[in-house]
């Protein structure tokens, strides 16, 4: 039986995860559920699954959760925190045995840092974690002996393709990406994408940030960072290429050249799934894939100048490890001001080289502790809100 817990359990991987575990009801447990604010969807899941402990955001809505639930739901609730504390009383309950971080943001930092001293497995669909903490997680993770597990697609897939192979084999991992609603735009027409517009994405059905994330190719760039930290791979054996039918998960390039690829159905049920049976595989009632109704699958060179998000996370990776934090608390802002519309699309990019050019010009130091990310994210974000004002006093 595997013991879980979700941070994160009212969003769309953690309903997705909560499927999983009702499909294989006799080798999952939800043991905690950790959400923000959505206290119908909580509740909910608290009748459904019944777990031990539960935290939300705000004291009001942990009430608000107690107050819909029956009274044997209630009952089987131990524990039930909010805020932070919530969060880590979740992530470090005795009985769980894998922590899945499904949050957005960084509000699971020390939460998962929590779970990694507990001795808990880590299954991990949050990209900010590893962006701003990637050194300091791994390492936590090597000292306590504690696996893991990446739960975003391309993750996922390398990590299948590299399960067994010695590092000598590998040559480089290639992350593919569905190139967003915009791949075949024209630089011209960018300024004038609307949060409508950015928010349709292709394939996939995601949250809001990560959808326009995945517009302007950060998301890819995000998670050529994660898989520095995953995978103890340098950024120049990390390779992104783009294919818009999204089969083709991702690839490992092996030393003699032959590339290994995992292929799916765009289901993220499946890489959850394997995160929680793995090193076993479990059947699923998912269909398979399809190869002959597929069609053409097509493989081209994402183009960083009119996205040029993808090369600032190279850019990010390749200097100190400040940058990433600065990369990844830039982006943020200037995402949300561009889904309240006080910005344009193209402005993005412009705020997070601008707060990257900030970092080196003033040459701030390698974060060595939680507080120390924390700090160089704090002034990343300060300065991206004064960007963002600027930004509007012009239009």
């Amino acid at each position: 039986m595997k013991r879980i817990a979700i941070l994160g359990s009212t969003g769309s991987i953690g309903s997705s995860a909560l499927s999983v575990a009702l499909a294989h009801a006799d080798r999952i447990d939800v043991v905690g559920l950790a959400a923000g604010r959505n206290v119908e969807r909580l509740a909910e899941q608290v009748e459904r699954h019944r777990p031990r402990v539960i935290a939300m955001a705000s004291d009001d809505g942990i009430v608000a959760v107690r107050s819909q639930l029956s009274k044997s739901a209630a009952a089987g609730v131990t524990r039930a925190l909010a805020g932070p504390d919530g969060l880590r009383a979740v992530a470090t309950h005795p009985d769980v045995d894998i922590v899945l971080c499904a949050t957005t943001g960084t509000t699971a930092l020390d939460a998962v840092f929590a779970a990694i001293d507990a001795g808990k497995t880590i299954a991990l669909a949050n990209k900010e974690v590893l962006v701003m903490a990637g050194g300091l997680v791994m390492e936590a993770a090597r000292r306590r002996g504690v696996a893991v597990l990446p739960v975003d697609s391309e993750h996922n897939a390398i990590h299948q393709c590299l399960h067994g192979r010695p590092d000598r084999e590998v040559k480089r991992l290639i992350l593919t990406a569905s190139g967003g609603p915009f791949r075949e735009w024209s630089a011209e027409r960018l300024p004038g994408v609307t949060p409508a517009d950015a928010l349709a994405h292709p394939t996939w059905r995601m949250g809001r940030k990560i959808t326009v994330d995945s517009a302007t190719l950060m998301n890819k760039g995000l998670e050529v960072i994660e898989a520095r930290w995953l995978f103890d791979m340098p950024a120049d054996r990390i390779d992104v290429v783009v294919h818009p039918q999204s089969v083709v998960h991702s690839l490992v390039e092996l030393r003699d050249g032959s590339q290994i690829a995992q292929l799916g159905i765009t289901d993220m049920r499946l890489p959850i799934q394997y995160a929680f049976s793995y090193p076993d595989r479990w059947e699923t009632r998912l269909p398979a894939l399809d190869l002959a109704a597929c069609g053409p699958l097509e493989f081209g060179r994402p183009d960083t100048a009119r996205f040029p998000c993808l090369a600032l996370a190279y850019r990010a990776l390749r200097g100190s490890p400040a940058l990433p934090v600065g990369l990844n608390a830039a982006n943020e802002i200037a995402v949300h001001a561009f889904l309240d519309e006080a910005i344009p699309f193209t402005a993005i990019p412009d705020i997070i080289s601008a707060v990257l050019d900030d970092i080196e010009a003033r040459d701030v130091s390698a974060p060595t502790t939680l507080e120390g990310v924390r700090a160089v994210d704090a002034a990343a974000r300060e300065l991206s809100r004064r960007l963002v004002s600027g930004v509007q006093s012009t239009q």
